[in-house]
């Protein structure tokens, strides 16, 4: 598959993932819908690599990736399921806009991809004025709470943490192999998490909630995660979470459109603040070099 497909496809997942993820959770629980989802991949993953006749590679350097997959798959997700409890679906990912961000500063570090420089940081501030507003609406509105907002940034820096991770590992193997391998040490700490929070079949599994785990668990775990390593190996770090710097108004607008999800005006402009510090983080220095041609010119 070409990259610029591929990312495309992750944009279109992305933006739709919020809302199902939140629609899982309605009636069965949230830990129940992000278990079932994961298990759910897991066993379509296991399902394809057997009918391809292929194995899964459990060499160190496969195990490691994996591990560092699994920080995304079940450390990440753990904190955006609950967090979607309390928060809409459209901030979440308006929240997860912030990952080039945490991402650039990890991956200017230990990946040496990029120095820090005045666009960055100007965008980084940009993006922590958005926050503060986000944070004016869950402290004193009634839209949001707090504790959604700050389970899904700790998502963020899981999400963050383990894109750097598999990048820095180099990793030869294809994003199927990285999903699968993740699914697999996922789905033992996803039951471990249900046991311990939860423990009781689901009561009221409405007909919404059953479709989101499915649409999760095929669209969104297995042909998302799979696409999104894929574009990792191919990308540097800071250009494949440019994903999410599409995917906040797309999300906002379903949410709202189908989700009746209220938009206050600090959550817009909190978003308009997040989405354009992404903006001169990822862009500034070009756009800046460029207006010194043309004043020069």
């Amino acid at each position: 598959m070409a990259v610029p497909a591929a990312f495309f496809a992750v944009v279109l997942i992305w933006s739709t993932t919020p809302l199902a993820v939140k629609w899982s959770g309605e009636g069965p629980g949230f830990i129940f819908g992000a278990f079932s989802r994961m298990s759910f991949a897991a066993i379509l993953c296991l399902v394809i690599i057997q009918f391809m006749r292929a194995k899964l590679p459990w060499h160190r350097e496969a195990v490691m990736t994996y591990i560092a997959a699994s920080l995304g798959v079940y450390g990440a997700m753990v904190c955006v399921y609950w967090g979607a409890q309390f928060i809409p679906s459209g901030l979440i990912a308006v929240l997860y806009g912030l990952t080039p961000i945490v991402t650039g500063l990890m991956a200017s570090v230990f990946l040496h991809e990029k120095s820090i420089t005045p666009a960055k940081i100007a965008g980084t501030v940009l993006g922590l004025s958005g926050l503060a507003f986000i944070f004016n609406d869950a402290l004193h509105g009634d839209n949001i709470d707090y504790r959604g907002v700050i389970a899904v940034l700790l998502s963020v820096l899981l999400h963050s943490v383990s894109s750097v991770w598999i990048k820095h590992a180099n990793t030869s193997l294809s994003g199927f192999t990285v999903t699968s391998g993740a699914l697999v040490l996922s789905v033992p700490l996803y039951f471990i998490t249900w046991l311990i929070m939860d423990g009781a079949p689901p009561v009221d599994l409405n007909n919404r909630a059953l479709i989101s785990i499915l649409y999760l668990g095929v669209i969104g775990s297995v042909v998302g995660f799979s696409l999104y390593f894929y574009i990792l190996k191919h990308m540097e770090v800071n250009g494949a979470v440019l994903i999410t710097l599409i995917t906040p108004v797309l999300a906002l607008i379903l949410g709202n459109q189908i989700n009746n999800e209220v938009i206050g005006l600090d959550i817009l402009i909190g978003s308009a603040l997040v989405l354009f510090g992404l903006m001169i983080h990822q862009w500034g220095a070009k756009i800046g070099r460029r207006m010194m041609i043309y004043i020069r010119a």
